[in-house]
């Protein structure tokens, strides 16, 4: 390739990792959805350690199945649903550490959680405070409706995009988006009153 990495198309620069094993090609695409992927994950989980976890096998996963994308797809779709799985992963497995540790009748195990909503004045201004609210309000909503709200406001892609990635129906995509939105607008309704 005689052009720039960074003015190749992510199709482009996966075509010639597959075919000629070009690291940079890999690195390339790495440096481009490493941030993507890592904001799309943690509103997604809610927890940055996982969040990181989950985005570096991410990487992983796309180096070790490079073959297995194919050309009729955008490489951003592939790469999200990747993703995207291992977040579903991710809040199947507390979800069963929860019912575990909630049912052990083990009475020094008591369930911590710790507050969050406290910050010192000069820590945090307004804006900062908000958008915290706002995340933990999105972690709020169920999953299912979460993904695609995040992939479509937050990510920015087309319902054609969040369609391939989730494996729905477009017209699903866009009733989830508006059932997400809907349950989020009532979680934050109090940001916003007049």
């Amino acid at each position: 390739m005689n052009r720039p990495l960074s003015e190749i198309k992510d199709e482009e620069l996966i075509k010639e990792f597959q075919d000629n094993n070009t690291l940079e090609a890999y690195e390339t695409l790495v440096r481009r959805y490493k941030d993507p992927l890592m904001n799309f994950v943690y509103r997604f989980v809610g927890d940055k350690d996982a969040c990181t976890d989950i985005v570096q096998e991410t990487m992983i996963k796309f180096y070790l199945n490079k073959d297995s994308y194919k050309s009729f797809a955008k490489f951003s779709t592939w790469i999200y649903t990747i993703a995207g799985n291992l977040a579903k992963n991710e809040l199947k497995r507390r979800r069963r550490r929860t019912i575990f540790s909630i049912s052990d009748n083990d009475d020094e195990k008591t369930p911590q959680i710790e507050d969050k909503m406290f910050h010192s004045p000069e820590k945090l201004t307004d804006g900062e405070i908000r958008n915290e609210i706002i995340e933990k309000a999105l972690l709020k909503v169920k999953p299912v409706y979460r993904e695609v709200v995040i992939l479509r406001d937050i990510q920015d892609l087309s319902y054609e995009e969040i369609s391939e990635i989730t494996g729905l129906a477009v017209g699903t995509v866009k009733s989830r988006i508006n059932r997400g939105r809907a349950h989020l607008q009532k979680l934050l309704k109090h940001i916003y009153k007049d």
